[in-house]
């Protein structure tokens, strides 16, 4: 018979069942506020309903005792075996409720009493739970195992089979899909060829049920095992076990309990008819009316459907990773499930994982020790798997594509450009989100290309932290030749925007900064779009202070919280009575490091002249345009913007008297707990401590422990390298991590210190300098603005280019007291 059985071709778009509306199954799925979620093969997203079914049999039982709620709910449970049967084409007394699919595969494997010299066919794409019970059958009841060979696709080779077959057996298994690849195994060609010869096949739909058709009679299956966490989208500790009752008549269960068999005699007992006989009586009712609602979910939605979706992405990601540098696609020929294997070129796989995890990406990996017959067979030691399903869409697929290539440009500058677009330009950046373009007038930027080592450009930007390194790309991606100056070599740790992440948040105390958090959010958006990766990460937000203490915070979509209610959405939090707080649903972590890289490549990709190292000196009015004197000798341009942090007043000596300069300490710290200081458990957080200060911290993401910090420290010198931190200003860290944050227990993993510019009331300068107009500047962030970064790069590419920003009116250097007056030399 032929063995060429790969997975066919999905049928064309106009030739399958209706789109799914991941929209709204995306909004039906809490954790997708979180990141981009592609670990369903390890456990899916349970969806609001499956969470709200299980919390509520919670409820009931502490309200009424757990028997009475089970008593009350019956019919529900009843109903959870038809959904089960109905899914995979059976009656629901061939079905039994278990905890797990290694469960079920124990409970079936005992009842078949397998001997010595039973003979059981095993494929290479069987699970390491099964795996590693058929050798101990093997080396405890001496049966024979005998792995089946795979085929050219990497399916079992049918052949193979056919000719083991015709010897006697007890037993062959298949893995539907392994949890090592995206191969489908041709289940339906096995079990006839198990049939005909009269043997049990047993299937493994572990990585299969909910993602593909799962039919007991077409299929010839005896024996199906399945989890609830995967595919199915159910809660962890459930699982499902399907006995034909033809088999069930020759087969008892090895270790039968109250549930499964009635005492009738004092050495007597009887089993009952089904495939309840594999069941125990103890078991969690409201984890298995979780598992009936997923049930439901998948039977309403269509598994046809929801096969069509899940492979289609799975094909556009199989599609797009090998056009990655550096990335290999690990699946076999015959992969046509939601799952991918790849690898990154030179790297484990687990700090590919880590990576991706820390920039909001939910991967896995999987070693040979969970399939040696597979990847052992293969020499593959680890892999990453991705596995998608109906919460995912093309953008999460993109994305994940986009931020392999990011990453391999930090890796290996040489290997891409931007994005996944190695040559192409990243599109050009909106200059501010819902507001009418203004046509620049006639003494605007004359646009000419800047090349290095040139002294002339339309604009010399001074300061490479995120706003100026924001403003650099903004203005060349708009076609302005620009000049970028930073005094210091590129990744100095002497100023504001260094270290690994920041904070952003809807948050704010007054409504006057609403409009520029919109615009903020939407500016990260598309500074992702151009870098084709992912830089912020939603993790909610709980804003703290004591009760009735002077102001607040508030913002759109935000809500007053008391103690216990906090607790509740961020457990890794402690609050004690005494303290209220505002949740932010919209707060987030940004990839500080990546937005600066990203940046840093996008303005070079679009021909900014970056100069590092290169401290400017002075400046001056130069007829129609400005005089830049640096280390390196004179440059000139139409337009300046000064970015220049803890340095503004020393360029700008109107800002130095309203302006200081403070030194801030931050720690990363470990924990034996960590999982409480992660996502979701914990997110971005503030406490205003009484007669100390506010207490800030952003959670544990991407390996890093968690980082805490005081927003306000002793006057520095900008002048002077900064000190390391020192053995106080680490314990009184400490103390406070002890005391609201119980779950960092663990070492200090990193201390960090840098500077923040403070103004008279924490606010910004954000405008033309009074008296030179050809002059921008945004200095004193106030140790708020990291946030900001491309919003306010937009708003001074605006300004360079002659545009008003009447929204910014609040920030302007007017406000801030700053005089109209000449700058430095401009009266030369």
């Amino acid at each position: 018979m032929s063995t060429d059985t790969a997975a066919a071709p999905l049928p064309p778009p106009t030739e399958r069942t209706a789109a799914l509306d991941v929209a709204a199954l995306r909004a039906a799925t809490p954790g997708m506020r979180h990141a981009h979620h592609m670990n369903a093969a390890g456990a899916a997203l349970p969806s609001r309903a499956t969470l709200a079914a299980v919390t509520e049999h919670l409820r009931m039982e502490s309200l009424l005792g757990g028997y009475e709620a089970a008593e009350a709910l019956t019919a529900h449970t009843e109903r959870v075996y038809r959904s089960a049967a109905r899914l995979l084409g059976a009656a629901a007394e061939d079905i039994a409720l278990v905890e797990s699919a290694s469960t079920a595969w124990q409970r079936a494997m005992g009842a078949l009493r397998l001997k010595a010299g039973d003979r059981v066919l095993a494929s290479s794409s069987t699970y390491v739970s099964s795996a590693l019970h058929l050798l101990e059958l093997r080396e405890s009841h001496g049966i024979v195992l005998e792995v089946l060979p795979a085929d050219g696709n990497g399916q079992v080779d049918l052949g193979a089979l056919e000719t083991a077959l015709r010897e006697p057996a007890a037993l062959v298994t298949l893995a539907h899909v392994p949890t090592s690849s995206g191969l489908v195994e041709p289940v339906a060609e096995a079990g006839a060829l198990a049939a005909r010869a009269g043997v049990p096949l047993l299937l493994d739909a572990t990585q299969s049920l909910g993602q593909l058709p799962v039919d007991v009679e077409e299929m010839r299956c005896g024996i199906v095992v399945a989890t609830g966490r995967k595919f199915l989208r159910g809660p962890r500790g459930t699982g499902l076990l399907y006995v034909a009752p033809e088999l069930r008549e020759r087969t008892r269960p090895d270790a039968p309990d109250v549930r499964g068999a009635q005492w009738s005699a004092a050495y007597r007992y009887e089993v009952v008819p089904g495939a309840r006989r594999y069941e125990t009586w103890e078991s969690s009712h409201a984890l298995r009316l979780g598992l009936g609602t997923a049930l439901d979910e998948a039977l309403d939605l269509g598994v046809e459907r929801i096969r069509d979706h899940v492979a289609s992405l799975a094909e556009r990601l199989r599609a797009g990773l090998p056009a990655v540098p550096g990335v290999r696609l690990t699946d076999p020929p015959a992969a046509a499930s939601g799952i991918v294997t790849f690898l990154r070129e030179g790297e484990d796989p687990r700090e590919t994982v880590r990576d991706l995890r820390a920039t909001g990406f939910r991967l896995t990996t999987v070693p040979a020790s969970h399939g040696q017959w597979d990847l052992g067979r293969r020499g593959l030691a680890r892999v990453a798997r991705a596995s998608l399903h109906v919460y995912n869409s093309e953008d999460d697929v993109d994305a994940l594509i986009a931020a392999l290539t990011a990453r391999e440009r930090r890796r290996r500058p040489e290997a891409a450009v931007v994005g996944a677009r190695e040559t192409a330009p990243a599109p050009a950046p909106a200059s501010a989100p819902s507001r009418t373009p203004v046509p620049a007038p006639a003494s605007a930027p004359s646009r000419a290309p800047v090349g290095s080592g040139r002294d002339r450009a339309d604009v010399i930007v001074v300061g490479a932290g995120i706003h100026g390194s924001s403003a650099a790309w903004h203005l060349a991606a708009r076609g302005a030749g620009v000049i970028h100056l930073d005094r210091f070599p590129a990744g100095h740790t002497r100023g504001s925007s260094h270290g690994r992440t920041r904070m952003i948040r809807r948050a704010y105390p007054a409504e006057v900064w609403d409009g520029l958090v919109d615009t903020a959010y939407a500016a990260w958006e598309e500074l992702e779009l151009a870098a084709g990766q992912r830089l912020v990460t939603t993790t909610g937000g709980l804003y703290a202070r004591a009760a009735g203490a002077p102001g607040t915070l508030r913002g759109p979509g935000c809500a007053n919280v008391d103690h216990v209610r906090a607790a509740e959405l961020f457990p890794g939090l402690r609050l004690c009575d005494g303290f209220s707080a505002v949740h932010d649903p919209a707060a987030g972590v940004i990839d500080a490091e990546g937005s600066l890289a990203a940046l840093t490549a996008l303005g070079r990709a679009h021909g900014v002249d970056r100069r590092d190292g290169c401290a400017v000196l002075d400046w001056r009015r130069d007829g129609d345009g400005v005089r830049v004197e640096t280390e390196r000798g004179v440059l000139r341009a139409d337009r300046l913007v000064v970015c220049a942090g803890p340095w503004t007043g020393e360029l700008l000596p109107a800002f130095a008297a309203p302006l200081r300069v403070v030194r801030i300490v931050n720690v990363h710290l470990g924990s034996s707990r960590r999982h409480l200081l992660e996502p979701p458990l914990l997110g971005a957080f503030s406490v205003e401590i009484p007669d100390i200060g506010l207490l800030y911290g952003i959670p544990a993401l991407g390996g890093a422990g968690v980082k805490i910090g005081l927003d306000d420290g002793p006057p520095e010198d900008p002048s002077v390298p900064a000190g390391p931190v020192t053995d106080a200003e680490r314990d009184r860290l400490l103390g406070l991590a002890s005391r609201f944050l119980p779950a960092a227990d663990g070492p200090v993993e990193e201390t960090i210190t840098c500077r923040y510019t403070m103004a008279p009331n924490n606010r910004f300068a954000v405008g033309r300098l009074p008296g030179e107009e050809r002059v921008s500047v945004a200095a004193a962030c106030s140790g708020h603005g990291f946030k900001f970064g491309p919003a306010l790069g937009a708003a001074l590419a605006d300004l360079a280019e002659g545009r008003e920003r009447p929204d910014l009116d609040f920030l302007s250097p007017a406000a801030m007291g700053i005089a109209d007056g000449p700058g430095p030399g401009a009266g030369a």
